[in-house]
């Protein structure tokens, strides 16, 4: 029986074949096929290790070797860095992820009648040091990768992903996180309703889910008027019983799949450029994800 990192390779392998051709160049030395590259891409942020560990651990496991197709030669840790500095990687990333959540949106459909989805957003720290240290040397930390994700209810299986850099407003990423997640979808790929917690309470963001793709969007308000009242069009029905009848509840799960994430792939990040802080953290969510 295969191992859960063999899995978890053979899952990147198949869903890179999709998304990236072959070889990166017609004229390349051809020792290793993009989704080979890819799949060790996800077996470093999985394995919470360097290009050098991945390289190490592909050495001496034949399981895994066969498992990407290398049982003769395994790449370079540079070969591997390289790759990872290309510019589409974060997009082949958001491919993969989007992949994912059609086939979840549709498993979930066979299971219930009504498919929701939450949305939310968490930070992933851009140096290893502990917060102790940074207390001690009196530094704080200025700026975090923020990874927007939309998470099918139920399965916890991510359908869009939306990095940025924190800290900032979430509604900030609200838009391109909704059309990563619902735009360009069959009807019969489409959740019924959409959970999201205060910090995406915007009228505007009601209109968008509803009006563009009929998704009801339930979504706690952040405030009230003096009187207790709530204003908007859509932000007015969002009252404590209507969101208790709506199954408020349910957004938890997109905390459950943050602690779940954080726990497999760690917290803070090792890359240093910005480009490459926001890749690794969308590779890590794209890992974890294959390890469910």
């Amino acid at each position: 029986m295969a191992s859960k990192v063999e899995r978890v390779a053979k899952l990147a392998m198949g869903l890179g074949e999709k998304h990236l051709a072959a070889y990166g160049a017609a004229r390349s030395r051809h020792d290793f096929t993009q989704k080979q590259l890819m799949a060790c891409l996800v077996l470093r942020a999985y394995l919470k290790t360097t290009y050098r560990g991945v390289v190490d651990l592909l050495s001496g496991h034949q399981k895994l070797r066969e498992a990407l197709g290398m049982e003769d030669k395994v790449p370079h840790y540079t070969t591997l860095q390289k790759f990872s500095a290309r510019s589409n990687v974060l997009a082949i990333a958001d491919a993969m992820i989007g992949q994912i959540g059609e086939a979840a949106l549709r498993m979930q459909g066979r299971k219930e009648k009504a498919v929701a989805v939450a949305i939310d957003a968490t930070g992933m720290e851009t140096t290893t040091a502990s917060a102790h240290f940074m207390s001690r040397a009196g530094r704080t930390h200025r700026k975090w990768a923020k990874a927007s994700v939309a998470l099918v209810c139920g399965c916890l299986f991510p359908i869009g992903l939306a990095m940025g850099w924190g800290p900032s407003n979430d509604k900030s990423q609200a838009e391109e996180l909704l059309d990563k997640s619902l735009g360009n979808r069959p009807l019969n790929c489409l959740p019924q309703s959409l959970y999201g917690d205060a910090a995406f309470d915007a009228d505007w963001i009601h209109a968008l889910c509803r009006e563009e793709w009929g998704v009801e969007s339930i979504i706690k308000p952040s405030r009230t008027r003096s009187d207790g009242s709530l204003g908007g069009s859509y932000r007015a029905a969002m009252t404590k019983e209507h969101l208790e009848k709506k199954g408020y509840g349910r957004r938890w799960h997109i905390e459950s799949f943050f602690s779940g994430l954080k726990r497999t792939t760690g917290s803070a990040l090792t890359a240093r450029s910005n480009d490459n802080l926001l890749k690794e953290a969308a590779i890590r969510v794209l890992a974890y994800s294959l390890n469910r």
